[in-house]
């Protein structure tokens, strides 16, 4: 019998050879680092305005001065063309020209580099001039983490609520299945807008809601697993002798049910995360000014022709995450279930 490292180890040199699912995974990976390093590959802070900088294309740089009102109140920002220093006083000009001064004490920072910036907008800004690239990756960790949650949380109540009306069936099996079927029988955005919106709208109410709306299908897909695979008879062979009904679903025959599992789990991420973009644009996920890849296409909608890139650059990165997930859910199918190979 193949061990199960063994196993592993043909599916990984199996799932490698797959030109599409390297694609998919490369992806992922990438969007993954990008979540994990965003406080030290991120140019600035994504909540930082600077609102003479508002929807700027690309490429743009500009020059800002960072201060303090008082010890104890965040970071202001402005926006200048120049600066001189006069003893205890910096001197500079703004955008439209005007000189100003501002005391040394309230800088942010001793030296001229801590608090004199000299930044380029990568992929430009919003429309309250906040960096775009910046809140792109900041937005990963959001979409990930909700992904990733939600997948997980939908993935546990079917495995539970599928494995049990699959092996004990009877009653339970009706009850279980008629309640998975009047949960299919609801559009999954309607829903999903119901839930969230009987609530204050934050990121935890939308993973809870997300997972427990998106169960079903993995319901069904265990259910049919466990109910396949009770009548193989390595499970008849426990069952004579005398092994309990709990260990022989637990040990026996759960793990042999995974693979179709961990498949469709990867395909739930995906669903996850169009799912937390969807409400984020709709105002019941993450609200602003968190950087939820959602948030930033609903900024932008409304600067769509003269400042498109807000929008765009959001919605490529919320496509290339999806594809990502697919091509490797795809692969991983192929590989754990040849059969279904097209």
């Amino acid at each position: 019998m193949v061990n199960s490292r063994t196993r592993r180890s043909t599916v990984f040199s199996k799932l490698i050879r797959d030109k599409s699912s390297i694609l998919g995974i490369i992806i992922i990976a990438i969007i993954v680092l990008a979540g994990i390093f965003a406080p030290v590959i991120a140019p600035m802070n994504p909540y930082t305005q600077v609102l003479e900088f508002r929807n700027q294309k690309p490429g743009f740089t500009g020059d800002i001065i960072l201060f303090r009102l008082k010890p104890n109140l965040p970071v202001q920002t402005i926006a200048v063309t120049s600066i001189i220093n006069t003893g205890e006083m910096v001197q500079y000009q703004d955008q439209l020209g005007r000189v100003f001064e501002i005391e040394k004490t309230r800088l942010e920072g001793v030296k001229e580099k801590d608090w004199h910036k000299k930044h380029r907008y990568w992929l430009g800004t919003d429309n309250f001039g906040r960096d775009v690239l910046s809140r792109l990756l900041y937005g990963a960790r959001i979409s990930l983490s909700v992904g990733l949650c939600a997948s997980t949380l939908s993935l546990l109540i079917g495995i539970i609520l599928g494995a049990v009306s699959g092996y004990y069936g009877g009653v339970l099996e009706t009850f279980i299945m008629r309640f998975t079927d009047i949960m299919f029988g609801f559009p999954t955005l309607l829903f999903l807008i119901g839930i969230t919106a009987a609530f204050e709208p934050t990121l935890t109410v939308v993973f809870f809601a997300i997972g427990c709306v998106s169960w079903p299908g993995m319901a069904r897909l265990m259910r049919g697993q466990v109910a396949g695979m009770k009548e193989r008879e390595f499970i008849k062979v426990c069952e004579v002798l005398g092994f309990s009904r709990s260990r022989i679903l637990l040990k026996h025959i759960l793990p042999n049910c995974f693979a179709p599992m961990i498949v469709t789990y990867t395909l739930g991420i995906a669903g996850a995360i169009m799912a937390e973009a969807s409400l984020s644009f709709l105002g019941l996920g993450a609200q602003p000014p968190t950087p939820s890849w959602g948030i930033m296409i609903n900024a932008g909608k409304d600067f769509i022709h003269t400042a498109p890139w807000v929008s765009i650059i959001p919605g490529i990165a919320i496509a290339s995450t999806v594809i990502g997930f697919n091509l490797m859910g795809d692969g991983l199918r192929d590989v754990l279930d040849p059969s279904m190979k097209k």
